[in-house]
C-alpha cells in the first residue's frame, strides 16, 4: 500500500525583490533570465515535492542552491511569494497565526545547525522549555523531559548545563528539546555540520536509532552526500533554486536526471550506495545463507567475493528472488557501478 503523503509543495516560489509578485503576476513559470533581469532573486523556483509519512526526506545542494529557503517556506518560518504547502492535506498559507502556532507547538520539531540553547537553562529544563511554553503541568513536563532526555542517551546529565556539555551532547538536547512535544513532522538543517567527524558519526548513528523507534517523518538539510547516503529514503537535489531531481540514493546514482546530478555523485564509493537487490541477478539460483536485498553491497563484498558460487538473495520477508556473485560485486567496486 502506498504510504500516505504528509507534506507536499506546489509550485513553490520564493523571490527577494522589490518587484517579486509583479514578476509571477506577468508570467507564472518565469526563466532564470527574466528573474534576474527583473532585478529579482529567485531562492527558490517552481518547487514540488511529497513526502510521504515517516519517511526521512534530504534535501541537498550546493551552498545558495535555495535548500535552506526550501524548509523555511516548508515550516512557514518565511513566507513563499507563490504556491501551495499542504501538510497533511490542508494548505499551511490558508492557515491564521493562531493555527499555526499550534501547528508548531504540537505537530512541528526544529533542529537547526547552531544548538540555540538557553546558557542559563539545565538540560532538563532546555528540554522542558516547550512544554513550559504550553503552560503544561510542571510535574508531567519533567516526567516527560526525563523521558526523552534518557532517550537521546544523557540520563545523568540533566543538571548539566550547557557550557558543561561537549558539541555533540549540546546536540542531542537540541534533539531532545524539539521531540518532547512528539511532533509529526521534524525538520533538521544541517544539525550535524559544526561537529567533528567522529562525532558527527555518533550523532548519525543516534539519529538512525531514534528514527527506528520514533518513526518521524523528517525533512533534513544536508550538503554531505555521504551524510544523506546513510540517512536518506529519497533525496532531492537542488540548484539555483530548482529541484533538480527526487529519487532514493541508489537511482540518483544509477540514473542521474543530468549532468549536475552526476557530477555532484561522482566521487561517492558506489558499494557505500548500491544496495545487492540493484545489483543482483534476479531468478537466478544461489547458495548459502541468504543475503538481504536491502544491504549495501560494501557491507557483503568480502563474504561474496569469498564464496565458491552465487550467493542467494532474499527480500524482507525471507523469500528468495535472485542471487549475486563476485563479478556483480567486482563491477561496483572497480567498474561503472552497474553489472554487465
Amino acid at each position: 500500500m502506498k504510504p500516505k503523503t504528509k507534506l507536499s509543495c506546489r509550485n513553490v516560489w520564493k523571490l527577494y525583490g522589490a518587484n517579486a509578485a509583479a514578476v509571477l503576476q506577468k508570467d507564472p513559470n518565469p526563466s532564470g533570465a527574466d528573474i534576474r533581469s527583473a532585478g529579482v532573486i529567485g531562492a527558490v523556483r517552481n518547487a514540488n515535492i511529497d513526502i510521504a509519512e515517516g519517511e526521512i526526506f534530504i534535501i541537498m545542494g550546493l551552498s545558495g542552491s535555495g535548500k535552506s529557503t526550501l524548509v523555511r517556506c516548508l515550516s512557514r518560518l518565511i513566507e513563499p511569494t507563490a504556491g501551495e504547502i499542504l501538510f497533511d492535506g490542508a494548505d499551511l498559507l490558508r492557515a491564521s497565526e493562531s493555527e499555526l502556532i499550534e501547528i508548531r507547538r504540537h505537530k512541528m520539531g526544529m533542529v537547526f545547525q547552531h544548538f540555540a540553547l538557553l546558557p542559563h537553562l539545565t538540560v532538563l529544563q532546555n528540554v522542558m522549555f516547550p512544554l513550559t511554553i504550553q503552560a503544561a503541568p510542571k510535574a508531567a513536563a519533567e516526567a516527560k523531559a526525563r523521558d526523552v532526555v534518557e532517550l537521546v542517551g544523557l540520563k545523568g546529565r540533566e543538571d548539566y548545563y550547557p557550557r558543561e556539555l561537549s558539541g555533540g551532547q549540546q546536540q542531542r538536547v537540541g534533539i531532545a528539546r524539539s521531540l518532547v512535544t512528539e511532533p509529526d513532522l521534524w525538520f533538521l538543517d544541517e544539525p550535524f555540520s559544526a561537529l567533528d567527524p567522529l562525532i558527527r558519526r555518533e550523532m548519525q548513528d543516534e539519529f538512525l536509532r531514534l528514527q527506528a523507534r520514533l518513526h518521524k517523518t523528517i525533512v533534513f538539510i544536508t550538503h554531505d552526500f555521504e551524510e544523506a547516503v546513510r540517512l536518506a529514503d529519497r533525496i532531492a537535489i537542488m540548484k539555483d533554486g530548482e529541484v533538480i531531481q527526487v529519487a532514493t540514493p541508489e537511482e540518483l546514482l544509477m540514473n542521474p536526471a543530468t549532468d549536475y546530478v552526476a557530477e555532484f555523485t561522482r566521487h561517492i564509493p558506489r558499494s557505500k550506495v548500491l544496495t545487492v537487490g540493484g545489483v543482483m541477478t534476479a531468478g537466478a539460483a544461489g547458495e548459502g545463507e541468504p543475503i538481504l536485498q536491502s544491504m549495501r553491497v560494501s557491507e557483503v563484498a568480502e563474504r561474496i567475493i569469498s564464496a565458491e558460487a552465487p550467493l542467494a538473495v532474499a527480500n524482507d520477508a525471507g523469500d528468495i528472488i535472485g542471487a549475486i556473485d563476485r563479478k556483480a560485486v567486482a563491477h561496483v567496486l572497480f567498474g561503472g557501478g552497474e553489472p554487465a
